[in-house]
């Protein structure tokens, strides 16, 4: 059994980057960041290097360009915001809750990491290749599980590991009714939140650890420009049916 009181390992030299969806603007109260901030406060307790971006703070243009101001935008905040999302080792992307689906910042968010999906690491993969991700929701209304299984799908699509229970959220009853930070709400109680929440936390520390001290995912049968120049690692491309 793990010793309760010492972690299997270090996450000191770990980055992560949380990053808020909400349709508000700060100074306005988020609730989904607020759940958020449960998750930030355990990787900080580990010394992990947390960076929180909230996104509507940003004119970010829509496209699935790396730079809409290349395509005719006035302006584009994203070129600022990229490096902050390819340098964390972790990803935690939020997003509130409507008519059961994610925000359409959230949409606007993915979109922005699918325009960089063409971009390679050093190792000539997939930039997102070797980094973890996760998703927390909230609201008041059902749609959890659905907003959560969107989300994860695009990120592993793109690149990123999703390690075992990547999703935590809180709606409370379904309808109407109190937000995660509202007096009375029972968010900030809720055991079945707080646990998803903390496993949610743990399991992309330890996939980011195991990640980064195996050098990120082996560099064989997934190296585009490879791919391009005829290598194939064993696929063959006109098998013999018998």
């Amino acid at each position: 059994m793990t010793d309760r009181a010492n972690p299997p390992a270090r996450y000191d030299d770990l980055r992560a980057v949380f990053v808020n969806c909400t349709l508000k603007r700060s100074p306005e109260l988020s609730h989904t960041e607020g759940l958020m901030r449960r998750s930030m406060a355990l990787m900080e307790a580990q010394g992990v290097a947390v960076d929180l971006i909230r996104v509507v703070d940003h004119p970010v243009a829509f496209g699935v360009y790396p730079d809409m101001r290349e395509q005719g935008w006035a302006e584009d905040a994203w070129p600022e915001l990229w490096p902050r999302i390819e340098q964390a080792d972790i990803l935690v992307v939020g997003s509130p809750l409507w008519l059961g689906d994610p925000s359409s910042v959230l949409r606007l968010f993915i979109e922005r990491l699918y325009a960089m999906s063409g971009l390679f690491n050093e190792k000539g993969q997939y930039v997102f290749y070797g980094k973890t991700a996760g998703t927390i929701i909230t609201g008041n209304e059902d749609g959890v599980k659905h907003a959560a299984m969107s989300i994860l799908y695009g990120l592993q699509h793109i690149g990123y590991t999703i390690p075992p229970a990547a999703d935590a959220g809180w709606i409370g009853e379904a309808g109407p009714g109190p937000s995660y930070l509202d007096e009375g709400s029972g968010g900030p109680e809720n055991d079945f939140t707080n646990r998803n929440t903390t496993f949610m936390t743990w399991n992309l520390l330890h996939q980011a650890r195991a990640l980064t001290d195996a050098g990120g995912v082996p560099a064989y049968g997934n190296l585009r420009g490879q791919w391009n120049d005829g290598e194939r690692w064993g696929y063959d491309a006109n098998p013999e049916y018998r």
